[in-house]
C-alpha cells in the first residue's frame, strides 16, 4: 500500500528522519521490499555494503533513501549521462526542491556546473551523479574535498571486473580515487555478478569487509526461449506486429545491424528506432524519452540501451546477436517484465555468430582472450542446453533452482517441449573416473578430445597411461557433438565443478566422488539440432500457388481496361506473385506485400483482396503462418533525405552529390522511392528537360504500353530523347498514376 508523497518536501525536511518515516513520506511506500530495510540500515550505520540485486529489484532506492536521510551529499558513480539523467529526474520528481539531486560530468555547460557546486556546497543536493572520469579530475576531487560528504554508490559495479559483461577500465582506480577524497562508507551495486566476479569488485575496491545481499535471480516472470538463427529478421518482424502497441527491446552486436532492423520493422508498421553510440547525446536523449512516453513501441539497440531506463511494461527482449556473456544477457533481459507481468526473452542462436565473436577475440592479449573464450562458451552452454534455461542461469550465478517445481520452472522452451531423453548412468560414470584419473586439471575440450581419440599438443602433453586408458573409448558411448553437452549437463547436476579463476578447469565435487563410488540411473537429454544461420531464398517462386496467380493476373487485365490504365500500372508481376504466396486478405496484410503502397491499396486493392479471400475459402487453404515481411528499398534515411531536397527544388546534380552518389544512382533510388508507394515532386526538373508537349507525348506512350519498361519507350523513340528524359518521364508517370 502507497502512501501519497509530501509535495513540499524538500532535502532539509528528511535529515534525521526514520527509515519508514523517510520511506513514506518520500518514496509513498509502507514496507521495504526484500533486503532493502537491512541494506539501507548497514549503510545508515556506516558500514561497507555490497548489493547484488536483480533489474528492477530496487537497488537505487537502497542509496537513495540513506542519501535523503543524512547529513551531506552522497557521491554516485554512474557510467552513462543517460542513466544519470534518468535517475536524477526520479529523484526530482518527488519533490519540489531541483536542486535536490544533480548529475556532474561533460554534458554541463560552465554556468551549469557553478550552479551544481554551489548546491552541493550548500548542502541542498542530497545526490550527486558523476562518471569516474569526472571524478578522476583533479578540480573536481579538490572540490568534493572541501564539502560534506555522507558516503560513496558505486552504480552498476560490474564495470569494475574484467570478468564483468561491461568492463571499463576507469572504474578501477576508484578506490584510489575515493581515498584520496577521504574516508567514506562505500555502497557498491550490480544486478549481475558470478562469486568470481563479486570477490574482484570488493578486492577491488577495498570492500571485501562488507556486508553482502545477495537477491535471488530468478524472474519467475520471465520466459526464456532460445531459436536457431534461420530467417531471424522475418521473426523479429513477426513478433513485434503480433505485439503491436506493446513495448520491446532488439538488441544487436553493430550499429550496421540496428539501423537495418529498424527500418524494417518501420517499413513493416512497428513504430520502431535505432539507438546506438554513434548516435549524439541528445538524439538518443529523445529516443529514450519517446520509448518511455510509448511514442515507440521497440527499441533496436546496441547493448547501451536501458541502463537506467526505469519502463516496467517491456514486455519482448529479443537478442538478435548473443551477447558476449551470460551476465550481459541476463542484465538485457532483465529489463523485461519489471512490473511482475508477462516477459518473453526470445535469442537467436546460430554457430557462425559465435565463431566470428570467437575469431574477433584472437586479436586480443591472450588474458583477455581467455577470459571472453570462457564467457562465451558459457553462452554456447545456454543455448545448446536441453535442460532448464532457468536452471542454467541461476547455476551460473551460483544459486540453486528445482526445475521440477522452482518458482517459473515451466517458463523457457525447453521445460515446455524438453528435448529427447536417454539413460546415462554408464556414459557419467565413464566420464566421471577420466576427470578422477586426469586430477581435476582440465577444461572440457580436453575430456571431449580425449574421449574421441583426437590428437592435440595438449592430450599429447598429457598422453600418460592414464589418459591413454580412455582415448577413443567416447565414441562408443555418443556421437562426437554430444560430449559438450553431456559434460555441461553433469556439471549442473553438481557432479562436476567448474574453476572460474582458472579458466574453466573441470573438478570432481564431493557428489561426483560418491555417483563414482555408487553409479545410481541418470537421465541424459539430446541436443537440439543448431543449424549454421543462412538466408531463406524468398525468390524462389517454389511456394506460388499458379492458379491463383493466373486469377490474379487476369483480374488485373480486367480492372486496367475498366480504368483505362496499363496493367503495370496498378500492381507488378512480383507483387502478384507474393500475394499467390502470401494469400493476404485485408488491407494490413496487403500493405506488407512489396511495391504496395496505400494509395495503391485505397485505388486498387478491394477487388484484389476479394477475390484472394474467395479463392482461400473455396479451395480451404491454409494460409501460411509467417508474416509477410516488407524489405527495405534502399536505406530509410537515404529516401527521406532524397525526397526533403527534391521539395526543396535542389537540382540533381546537387542532390547526388549531397548523397555521394551519380546521377543514374540517383534516378535509381528515386525509381525505388516511387516503386514503394511514395509520390515525389520532379516537375521543376522535368521543366529544365523537356517541354510540355514532349512530357505529354512520352507520358501517353506510357500509358499505351504493355509492359511499361525503359527499355520498351526506349526502342519506340528512337534517338528522340535521351534516355535520362525519359526516366524522368516514368518517374512521374509511376508516382502520379500508380500511387
Amino acid at each position: 500500500m502507497e502512501t501519497p508523497v509530501d509535495p513540499f518536501l524538500d532535502a532539509a525536511s528528511l535529515v534525521g528522519s526514520s527509515i519508514h518515516d523517510g520511506l513514506a513520506r518520500f518514496f509513498g511506500f509502507n514496507q521495504f521490499k526484500g533486503e532493502q530495510e537491512e541494506i539501507v540500515s548497514s549503510l545508515m550505520e556506516g558500514r561497507n555494503v555490497f548489493v547484488i540485486m536483480p533489474t528492477g529489484g530496487g537497488k537505487s532506492l537502497c542509496y537513495q533513501l540513506p542519501a535523503l536521510l543524512q547529513e551531506g551529499t552522497a557521491i554516485v558513480v554512474s557510467p552513462l549521462i543517460a542513466l544519470m539523467k534518468n535517475q536524477v529526474d526520479a529523484i526530482r520528481s518527488h519533490s519540489d526542491d531541483p536542486d535536490i539531486a544533480h548529475f556532474l560530468n561533460s554534458s554541463l555547460s560552465k554556468n551549469e556546473m557553478l550552479h551544481v557546486k554551489e548546491a552541493v556546497a550548500t548542502g541542498r543536493t542530497k545526490l550527486l551523479y558523476v562518471a569516474p572520469e569526472s571524478l578522476n579530475k583533479k578540480e573536481n576531487a579538490d572540490f568534493l574535498r572541501s564539502v560534506r560528504l555522507s558516503f560513496f554508490a558505486i552504480d552498476e559495479a560490474h564495470c569494475i571486473s574484467e570478468w564483468g559483461h561491461d568492463f571499463r577500465p576507469e572504474y578501477r582506480r576508484l578506490k584510489t580515487i575515493i581515498e584520496g577524497i577521504g574516508q567514506f562508507p562505500v555502497i557498491a551495486l550490480t544486478a549481475t555478478a558470478t562469486p568470481k566476479v563479486q570477490y574482484d569488485i570488493q578486492k577491488n575496491l577495498g570492500i571485501l569487509d562488507a556486508e553482502v545481499f545477495k537477491a535471488s535471480f530468478n524472474r519467475a516472470n520471465l520466459f526464456y526461449e532460445v531459436r536457431p538463427k534461420e530467417d531471424a529478421l522475418r521473426q523479429v518482424v513477426q513478433h513485434a506486429l503480433e505485439n503491436k502497441g506493446r513495448s520491446g527491446i532488439v538488441y544487436c552486436l553493430s550499429r550496421k545491424k540496428v539501423e537495418e532492423i529498424a527500418d524494417t520493422l518501420k517499413v513493416n508498421g512497428v513504430k520502431a528506432a535505432a539507438y546506438h553510440a554513434g548516435m549524439d547525446a541528445a538524439q538518443r536523449s529523445r529516443i529514450q524519452d519517446e520509448f518511455l512516453m510509448q511514442d515507440v513501441d521497440v527499441i533496436v539497440a546496441t547493448i547501451a540501451f536501458g541502463m537506467g531506463i526505469d519502463k516496467p511494461d517491456v514486455r519482448f527482449v529479443i537478442h538478435y546477436d548473443m551477447p558476449k556473456s551470460l551476465e550481459a544477457y541476463y542484465q538485457e533481459t532483465g529489463r523485461a517484465g519489471r512490473d511482475g507481468g508477462e516477459g518473453h526473452c526470445i535469442a537467436f542462436y546460430g554457430l557462425q555468430d559465435m565463431e566470428k565473436m570467437e575469431k574477433f577475440l584472437s586479436g586480443k592479449p591472450i588474458a583477455e582472450r581467455e577470459i571472453g573464450m570462457q564467457l562465451l562458451q558459457e553462452v554456447a552452454g545456454y543455448a545448446e542446453t536441453p535442460t532448464s534455461r532457468r536452471q542454467y542461469i541461476l547455476h551460473y550465478f551460483g544459486e540453486e533452482f528445482d526445475a521440477a517445481a522452482g518458482p517459473g520452472w515451466d517458463m523457457d522452451d525447453n521445460a515446455r517441449n524438453p528435448p529427447e531423453s536417454y539413460e546415462g548412468q554408464e556414459i557419467v560414470h565413464h566420464l566421471l573416473k577420466l576427470v578422477d584419473a586426469t586430477g581435476g586439471r582440465h577444461r572440457s575440450g580436453f575430456l571431449c578430445d580425449v574421449l574421441m581419440g583426437r590428437e592435440t599438443q595438449e592430450t599429447s602433453t598429457y598422453a600418460g597411461e592414464n589418459v591413454a586408458a580412455f582415448t577413443g573409448t567416447g565414441e562408443s558411448l555418443a556421437e562426437d557433438d554430444q560430449w559438450p553437452g553431456i559434460i555441461r549437463q553433469i556439471t549442473l547436476a553438481g557432479l562436476l565443478s567448474k574453476k572460474t579463476e582458472e579458466f574453466g578447469v573441470l573438478s570432481l565435487t564431493e557428489e561426483g566422488r560418491s555417483f563414482m563410488a555408487s553409479p545410481t540411473p541418470f537421465t541424459l537429454y539430446k541436443p537440439k539440432p543448431m543449424r549454421v544461420a543462412q538466408t531463406r531464398d524468398t525468390a524462389s517462386g517454389s511456394a506460388l500457388d499458379q492458379p491463383l496467380f493466373d486469377m490474379l493476373q487476369a483480374l488485373r487485365k480486367k480492372e486496367a481496361d475498366r480504368l483505362e490504365l496499363p496493367p503495370f500500372v496498378i500492381f507488378s508481376d512480383v507483387s502478384l506473385e507474393e500475394m499467390a504466396t502470401h494469400y493476404p486478405c485485408n488491407e494490413d496484410e496487403l500493405l506488407m506485400i512489396n511495391g504496395v503502397g496505400s494509395s495503391k491499396v485505397r485505388k486498387f486493392g478491394s477487388p484484389f483482396l476479394a477475390l484472394i479471400k474467395d479463392y482461400v475459402e473455396q479451395e480451404g487453404i491454409d494460409r501460411p503462418g509467417d508474416t509477410v515481411v516488407r524489405s527495405v528499398a534502399g536505406r530509410n534515411a537515404s529516401k527521406v533525405s532524397i525526397i526533403q531536397k527534391l521539395d526543396r527544388r535542389m537540382s540533381l546534380e546537387d542532390i547526388a552529390g549531397a548523397q555521394n552518389c551519380t546521377v543514374d544512382e540517383l534516378l535509381g533510388m528515386i525509381e525505388g522511392i516511387v516503386a514503394s508507394g511514395t509520390k515525389v515532386g520532379l516537375d521543376y526538373i522535368l521543366e529544365e528537360y523537356l517541354d510540355e508537349d514532349s512530357v505529354e507525348e512520352l507520358w501517353d506512350c506510357f500509358m499505351e504500353s504493355e509492359m511499361g519498361t525503359l527499355d520498351e519507350v526506349v526502342e519506340e523513340m528512337g534517338d528522340a530523347y535521351s534516355e535520362e528524359e525519359i526516366r524522368l518521364v516514368r518517374i512521374k508517370f509511376m508516382s502520379e498514376v500508380a500511387n
